[in-house]
């Protein structure tokens, strides 16, 4: 079983940063949630593992 990676794993950080900042541009309350929500699941489709999704949700409550 995978387990979810919680160490840096990523580089170009702060292109990525811009990114996720730029999607909400010129986006209302309602446009900006529904394209969130289309990345999250666009993002878990891609993890695809629901054990790692769900330990990544329980993560983010805390």
């Amino acid at each position: 079983m995978s387990a979810l990676i919680r160490e840096p794993n990523i580089t170009g950080h702060d292109d990525i940063y811009e990114a996720l900042v730029r999607l909400h541009d010129d986006l209302d309350d309602a446009a900006s949630l529904q394209a969130w929500s289309r990345l999250t699941l666009l993002l878990i489709n891609q993890i695809g593992n629901k054990d790692i999704v769900l330990e990544a949700i329980r993560l983010a409550r805390r």
